[in-house]
This record gives structure tokens, C-alpha cells and sequence, in this order.
């Protein structure tokens, strides 16, 4: 698009799909901007052309651009994926040891009824040793549910192995982004970290706290009419951010004395528990911001900072 004679170019999901043109792009020396397609949705059914193609769909976007100032520009550090894959592989494991974990009660229920007594949630290797013996001990009774049991409890094992070895190699990549004030947030683990970062991948993006705050989807939305001035729930965003969000404010609600005095004087203020929830994340994505440009800051006046 021309921009005041400056050239932009628009590409939808320029993380995911369009990574591929984006990083030619920007080899070519081409600003590009990312178009959420969230919003390309919206411009689509607002178009007065019906059906999806090619030709309309680079209009919308091309209207989008023109008309949202404060889209991402990127930039080739921007599309460095190595956190996101890394905590993106983890939270695939922590998924399938559930899948898999869930299926492990199911068996157990009909081998061993009451074994929740002995084994716990089979969270951890002695449940999982105790389960072992119970699935041995009913295993001429019911031979397929045994073997099928024994199979699962092998699987979790393994699971639990690679998933510690992910949760290392984060924790280096974390240390070496030389994210100390971020990791000084209470709330904020490795783990944490490792997922803002690897969301984020460049605080410089975002003009302001607001703007990220946005962009993870704890910015309130105005929804007034008239007289009535009120906001509502945003579901929209970075829902990895968010999520990461609700985590810190979790964490700081039962362990921070800062965190539970500002639910409570959201509380007193007449605000539900979920609305003062979500002023904390609101709040919360600021103090992560600020956490991250002031690192940000440090790792450019010490390039040894930072250069993971």
C-alpha cells in the first residue's frame, strides 16, 4: 500500500502461514506489517462481496492496514520461534500425559477399584510404581485392560522424561535472554517467561503498555450506549498471553500481599471476583511490559545480554 510514499506491505498471520513471505519481504528490505485474521474475518463479512477468494481477501487486508495505525510492524529478530517451539512442544506433552493420564483412571477403576487410595492423581513416579504393581496384580482377570494399562503407564514415564528435558533446555534459553526483571515478577517462572517471550518475541513492537495490553486480550472493550458508560470482556487477543497473564495473577492472588491487596480493594470498589480478576491481569501486563523493555534496555547496552 503507499503510506505517504513509504511502501507497506500487509501480510495476514505473518507468524504462521505467511512466515514464508514475510521472511522474504523482509530480506528484500520491505516494511511489513501483521494483519491478525481475527480482523480479516470481521473485514470479510463486512464486504459487500460475497464468498472468499484470493483478489477480495488481499483487499480486506489491504483495508486493514489503511485503517489500523498501530498494526506490528516486524522485523526478522521478530519471527525467532525457538521459546514458542520449545514451550509450545511442552504444553503439547502436559496435554497427551492427560489424554493419557485420564485413560490410566479409567483402567485402573475396573482392576483396582479404590486405588486412588494407594496411587494419588498419578502425578509423580511413586503413584505411578504403585499403579504398576495393582495393573500386575489384576492382570489375569482382565488381560486387555492390564496390558493396556501397563502400555499407558510406560507412556506417562516417558512423557514425564522428555517433558523435564524440554523444561531444562528453557530454562537455559530463558537465562540466556537475560530476562532477570521479567523472572523478578512474582508469579514468573521459567516456564512463564519462556512463553511470554516466545509469544511476544519483541517487546519494541508495542508502542506502549496499552498497546500490549491489547494484544494479549486483558484491555478491557468499550461497550457504552448512551448514559451508560461500562466495559466488557475481551475475548479476542494473544490467548497463549492471556493465559500466561492468569497465571501471575493467580500465583500473586494467594502468595503476593500486593496482588491480594489489589483484588481486594477492586472488591471493595464493588467489582465481582472476576472482574477484579481481570483488572489484575490488566494490571499485570504492564508490570510485564515495563519488565520486559527495561531488559530490553539492558541487553542492548550489554550485547552480551540476551544473545541466546
Amino acid at each position: 500500500g503507499d503510506f505517504g510514499g513509504q511502501g507497506r506491505v500487509a501480510v495476514e498471520g505473518a507468524k504462521g502461514f505467511g512466515l514464508p513471505l514475510t521472511r522474504r519481504l523482509l530480506a528484500r528490505g520491505e516494511e511489513v506489517v501483521d494483519v491478525p485474521t481475527h480482523l480479516t474475518a470481521v473485514g470479510r463479512r463486512s464486504s459487500r462481496s460475497r464468498g472468499k477468494d484470493d483478489p477480495s481477501d488481499a483487499i480486506t487486508i489491504a483495508r486493514i492496514a489503511l485503517r489500523e495505525p498501530g498494526l506490528p510492524r516486524l522485523q526478522e529478530s521478530h519471527l525467532a520461534a525457538d521459546l514458542k517451539l520449545l514451550v509450545d512442544a511442552r504444553d503439547q506433552l502436559v496435554a497427551e500425559g492427560t489424554r493419557v493420564r485420564n485413560r490410566l483412571h479409567a483402567f485402573l477403576l475396573a482392576l483396582a477399584p479404590g486405588y486412588r487410595t494407594e496411587t494419588g492423581a498419578l502425578s509423580n513416579r511413586g503413584g505411578l510404581r504403585t499403579a504398576q504393581r495393582l495393573v500386575r496384580a489384576g492382570q489375569a482377570a482382565d488381560p486387555i485392560r492390564a496390558r493396556l494399562a501397563l502400555a499407558g503407564i510406560r507412556r506417562l514415564k516417558l512423557i514425564e522424561t522428555e517433558a523435564g528435558d524440554l523444561e531444562a533446555e528453557i530454562r537455559a534459553a530463558v537465562a540466556a535472554t537475560g530476562a532477570n526483571r521479567l523472572l523478578a515478577v512474582c508469579g514468573v517462572g521459567p516456564i512463564v517467561a519462556a512463553k511470554i517471550l516466545g509469544e511476544t518475541h519483541d517487546v519494541g513492537r508495542f508502542l506502549s503498555a496499552a498497546a500490549f495490553a491489547a494484544h494479549a486480550g486483558v484491555a478491557p472493550l468499550p461497550a457504552s450506549s448512551g448514559t451508560i458508560s461500562r466495559h466488557r470482556l475481551n475475548r479476542g487477543g494473544n490467548r497463549q498471553l492471556n493465559r500466561a497473564l492468569f497465571t501471575i495473577a493467580m500465583v500473586q492472588a494467594r502468595w503476593d500481599p500486593q496482588g491480594s491487596a489489589y483484588l481486594a480493594r477492586k472488591r471493595a470498589e464493588g467489582k465481582t471476583p472476576p472482574e477484579a480478576r481481570r483488572c489484575l491481569m490488566r494490571h499485570l501486563a504492564a508490570v510485564v511490559y515495563r519488565s520486559m523493555v527495561a531488559d530490553a534496555a539492558t541487553a542492548r547496552h550489554d550485547p552480551q545480554m540476551g544473545a541466546a
